[in-house]
Order: C-alpha cells, then sequence, then structure tokens
C-alpha cells in the first residue's frame, strides 16, 4: 500500500509539472478598467482589449454584460496569428460591427476599431467573450471593466 501512495504521488508530480507549462489557451488578457464614450480624454473614449492566443485560430470576440447577455460583437470568426496581441477598441454601442478602422500609434503597434453603430450600451459592468472557433472553445475575460455615464 505504501509503495502504491508513492508511486501516485510521483505521477501525480509530473502532471502537475507538465500543466504548469503548457501555455493556457489565451494569453496576456488585458482590458481597461473603465471608459465612458463621453469622456473629455479622446483615449478613455473607447474600452481597449487586447490578448494573445497559443494557436492560431478564428476567433469571435463579444462584449456581454452582468447577465450574460450579448451586448455587442466585435470580429466574428477573425484569422488572429498564434502568439501575436490582437488589440481592439470597443466605442460602448450595441450591435455587430461590420465595417473596422485600424489605427496603429507611434510605437507601430495596431489596433482594430469596429464601427459598431447601435444604440449606446447602458452603464454597468462588462467582460470580453472570447470564442475560439477551431478549437471550438469559448474564454471569458477573468475581469470585468466599466462603462462610465460620463
Amino acid at each position: 500500500m505504501f509503495a502504491l501512495l508513492v508511486a501516485a504521488s510521483f505521477a501525480a508530480f509530473f502532471v502537475t509539472q507538465r500543466l504548469k507549462h503548457t501555455p493556457t489557451v489565451v494569453q496576456r488578457f488585458q482590458h481597461s478598467p473603465n471608459f465612458s464614450p463621453h469622456a473629455a480624454d479622446r483615449e478613455r473614449r473607447r474600452e481597449r482589449i487586447s490578448f494573445k492566443i497559443a494557436h492560431a485560430d478564428e476567433v469571435t470576440v463579444a462584449i456581454i454584460d452582468s447577465s450574460g447577455n450579448v451586448v455587442a460583437t466585435l470580429v466574428r470568426d477573425r484569422p488572429v496569428e498564434r502568439y501575436k496581441q490582437f488589440s481592439l477598441r470597443w466605442n460602448g454601442h450595441r450591435g455587430t460591427a461590420h465595417r473596422y478602422r485600424e489605427t496603429v500609434t507611434a510605437d507601430g503597434h495596431r489596433s482594430l476599431i469596429p464601427l459598431n453603430r447601435g444604440r449606446l450600451a447602458p452603464p454597468g459592468e462588462y467582460r470580453v467573450r472570447l470564442t475560439l472557433r477551431r478549437q471550438d472553445r469559448e474564454v471569458l475575460s477573468p475581469w470585468s471593466f466599466a462603462l462610465e455615464s460620463r
């Protein structure tokens, strides 16, 4: 019995070590803590969302409210390269984006700006949901962000 427990402990140790070194599906998930489409500061008028994925895939990015309802779809089945930071800016409007604009910062970082045209979403807490089509997975952002009225 003792030998069986020792063998099981060693096996658990090696499985744990392997899992610790396996990359997570979504990495460097970042977004700003709050934003307001009416802010005086132009940088705060859009929610900044950014992430990397471990395997190239077709990604759908949706904004969901605290009840789990989809408020806005920023991109649908968009090809995203593995280990390349993908950045978006949400304008706070509802609906599905059908057109996009791209910006480039002074340091060369590109951001995609989906042009959602629906009504403005109400103030509240929101999260980002990524759907990875080929992997048949959904990943919810670990933190929420606030859409503020001012």
